[in-house]
């Protein structure tokens, strides 16, 4: 059953790099992200903060155990003229190496660390990941403007802010 958000919804991610560069990605079996590359994320709860969230999301979806290391940006945008559906991106580092990928089989098709040129060369990477993992290649990681992640969600406002 799917829980009531009302209308201002807010969404924590991880952005999980290991020692090698390589992010941590899974594809999703449901929603407008179904069979693409993102990052692990869902809801942020009653009485947690967004940075929990993002802990909490990437452990359930992929069994990664992680800290938060600081916020990489901030997606938001507005569904059908009426949610406001925000997203927190965290940076997030393993607590420990070779942690065993585990994804959680009713949510998750596939979970996997990939490397950003990968992502960026991939056809089945999110806007997000794709927009974020082809700057990172590049320049770094500044603001991305202009970006619009299509009529799959509905969105009829969208920005997304990232830290350089």
């Amino acid at each position: 059953m799917r829980k009531e958000r009302g209308k201002v919804w807010l969404g924590a991610a991880g952005l999980v790099m290991d020692g090698d560069g390589k992010w941590l990605v899974v594809k999703k079996k449901y929603g407008g992200l179904k069979g693409k590359w993102s990052f692990p994320a869902g809801f942020v709860e009653p009485g947690e903060r967004a940075d929990e969230a993002a802990v909490r999301e990437v452990r359930e979806e992929t069994g990664i155990r992680t800290v938060a290391a600081g916020m990489a940006g901030f997606r938001t945008g507005v569904i059908r003229d009426e949610v406001s559906d925000n997203m927190a991106i965290f940076i997030l580092r393993p607590v420990a190496e070779s942690q065993p990928v585990i994804p959680q089989e009713q949510e998750i098709e596939e979970a996997r660390w990939m490397t950003p040129f990968e992502l960026a060369e991939s056809g089945d990477a999110s806007l997000l990941i794709h927009e974020i993992a082809g700057e990172a290649i590049g320049e770094g990681l500044p603001e991305v403007i202009g970006a619009w992640p299509g009529d799959v969600f509905g969105y009829t406002s969208y920005k997304f802010y990232f830290r350089k």
